[in-house]
């Protein structure tokens, strides 16, 4: 896997972490694909008419340990930690992201609240 594929994920990743981003409906309707749907950390699940509709979270965050797996031809799943300033918690976060259109699109999203801290798992 080219490590030009891995950062282009990884900033796919940040730019839907941003606040500017996260409140702009036209750009997470162009990020997430139609089908999209979300594990949030909380614990319910959303698709994207409702992060649409509702607006996702806005939050301060910051992604360490990015990862991605190729999982199939233009399907890949991309793996990494979130210290979330705004709430003060941590996430473990998986995403998977298919090629659609010519265009890599969120497909799937899941965020699970972990005890860890940035120390436990930055790898050096």
């Amino acid at each position: 896997m080219s490590s030009e594929l891995k950062q282009h994920i990884r900033q796919l990743e940040e730019s839907h972490t941003t606040l500017v981003n996260r409140e702009s409906v036209e750009f997470l309707d162009k990020i997430l694909a139609d089908d999209f749907f979300e594990i949030g950390s909380s614990g319910y699940f959303f698709n994207k008419a409702e992060c649409l509709e509702s607006g996702v979270v806005l939050t301060e965050m910051k992604l360490y340990n990015h990862e991605i797996y190729l999982l199939a031809d233009g399907v890949v799943l991309s793996t990494y930690f979130v210290r979330d300033e705004t709430r003060d918690r941590n996430t473990l976060r998986s995403s998977i992201w298919k090629m659609i259109d010519g265009r890599w699109q969120l497909y799937f999203h899941q965020g699970t609240i972990t005890p860890l801290q940035v120390s436990d798992i930055v790898k050096e």
